[in-house]
This record gives structure tokens, sequence and C-alpha cells, in this order.
């Protein structure tokens, strides 16, 4: 039964219920057996204003009200609304460059030498938001690699949120946002749609890329293996166990000599010590990787 006693019709004007502590922790206790997120009480006004709007559209009177609701089973969608309110889905073309200068200068002349030759060639984008990762992997590639249209070259793209996914697949973004990008990349990446407004991304990238709905914290609908990952202030908030199981399975998925690429704030545990070296600015490959590390004689 809901519990609230002000109607969200009749809030005055400029005001709205408060978050208590007791609303957010369940708020917060949700979001962690969704997403392996974990909010601390730091986070409480960050969540009050991200779902406040959901309070007042649902005309609730408070976040209690809200808290139940999102708890039933028969509230999947209001949940699932909730879980994209509450994660971040901040991104740009070729964020963390020096990812991108690995992949072209070290990774893709040996890539490219097995896709010509018939081998498959396979790079992830894990949480790749609305696109722009997946679109500045698939554009180095083509970069480095013009035919690699015509090859076994595929780029898998995954993120929570289907909303996030259904604006990366239409691969339209504002002209400011190719501000900025590596020498030689805009005429690759996108061309301009109707106006100087707007740019769409260029066909031979959106073939190389394919978007997914895959949430860490339930079964991975993908399987091995792959030359690279990236995911990048993916873990950031997570519990550190949930981190550690999330390296763990990207690992398992990982070529012999594939590389892991993370955010600038994230850690790999002690545990992976021997297993995934440090090889660059938060990248991460096999200790014997000839590429990287110098082998013995």
């Amino acid at each position: 039964m809901m519990t609230g006693t002000v109607s969200a019709a009749h809030w005055p004007p400029g005001t709205a219920p408060e978050l208590e502590s007791r609303d957010f922790r369940a708020i917060a206790e949700m979001l962690l057996a969704d997403t392996g997120i974990r909010l601390g009480e730091e986070s409480r006004k960050l969540v009050f204003s991200r779902l406040n709007k959901h309070v007042r559209r649902l005309g609730l009177g408070s976040f209690g009200d809200y808290a139940d609701l999102v708890a039933r089973p028969d509230q999947a969608v209001e949940r699932y609304r909730m879980v994209c309110a509450l994660t971040t889905h901040t991104t740009r073309f070729f964020r963390e460059g020096e990812h991108f200068e690995i992949l072209r200068d070290v990774l893709l002349p040996a890539l490219s030498e097995r896709a010509r030759a018939g081998a498959r060639v396979r790079l992830w984008s894990a949480g790749c938001s609305t696109g722009e990762e997946a679109y500045s992997i698939a554009a180095t590639v083509l970069q480095a690699f013009p035919e690699a249209v015509r090859h076994d070259v595929r780029i898998l793209a995954t993120d929570v949120s289907r909303d996030v996914l259904a604006t990366a697949e239409q691969g339209r973004y504002r002209a400011s946002a190719m501000e900025g990008l590596p020498p030689g990349i805009a005429g690759i990446l996108a061309e301009p749609e109707g106006s100087t407004e707007w740019v769409r991304i260029r066909e031979p990238v959106r073939d190389l890329v394919s978007f997914r709905y895959l949430n860490f914290m339930e079964p991975w609908p993908v399987s091995g293996a792959f030359d690279a990952i990236f995911c990048r202030n993916v873990a950031i908030y997570m519990a550190e166990d949930t981190q550690a199981r999330i390296w763990a399975g990207l690992e398992s998925v990982l070529r012999p000599d594939g590389v892991l690429f993370i955010g600038h704030s994230e850690r790999l545990g002690a545990e992976f010590r021997g297993r995934l070296e440090l090889c660059g600015k938060t990248t991460f490959c096999r200790p014997d990787d000839g590429r990287f590390f110098k082998t013995a004689g």
C-alpha cells in the first residue's frame, strides 16, 4: 500500500518531497542488485535530482511510494527506467585518446594481417553508451585497415540501457561532437546531414558495429575470443567484489594476445597480478605479450 499523503498534483510550485534515508537505502539496494553499482550517502542528492521527475510523472506523494512501486514484480518497466536514470552515460568521441593510439599503432597491424588471411577479428565496446566509443573504434580500424568491412572484422557494442542503444544505432550526432578529433578521422567517421548542425556516422563505420543489450549482473550473451575489450568507466562505482567478477569475466573472453582497456579511475585487483599486467595507460595485457614486454632470451 502507498504510504504518501500528499498528491503530486498539489505540490506547491518549486517544491518536492524529501528523499528520506530509508527510501534512499531502498533505492540504492535495488540499484546494487540490478547493476552492481554501489551508492553511498554522498549520492543522495544525485538520486533525488534524477528521480524526482519520475516521482512527479507517476503522481506519487513521496519517494517511499516510488520505492514501493519499483520494488513490485509487475513494475519491471518502471524499475528499468529507474536504473537508466541512475546510471551515467557520459561519453565522447575518442575519449582517452591513448587507447586508440595503441589500437591503431600496436594492435591493428597484426589484426589486419590476420583478417586478410581469413581469421576473425573481434573487438568489444562494453558500456558503449550512445555509441561514440564504438564508432571511434570502428573509425580507427578503417583508418588503419580501409578494407576491413570486406573481412571478418566486427565490433560488439553493449550497454545496460536500451534507450542509449537506440540513440547509438541511429548514428546521428551534433556536428559539435566532432570537434577535437585525431587527424584524418573526421572524413572517415561521419558526413554532414542536411545542415551544418548534424552529422551522421558513415555507412562503412556503422557496418562494423553491432549494438546489443547487456547487463553485467545478468548472464552475458557473448562468447570469446576478443582481440581487444574497451570496458572503461563501467565498473568505477561498483562494489569491489562485483568489479573483480567483471574483470575475471572479461579476462575469460580475451584472446591470449588480447588487450583490455579500462577507465583512468579504475584498477584491477591484486588477484590479477601475473595474469594481466599494465602495459600502457590503463591498458592491460598478458605478461608474455612481446608487443609490450621484452621476453627473456
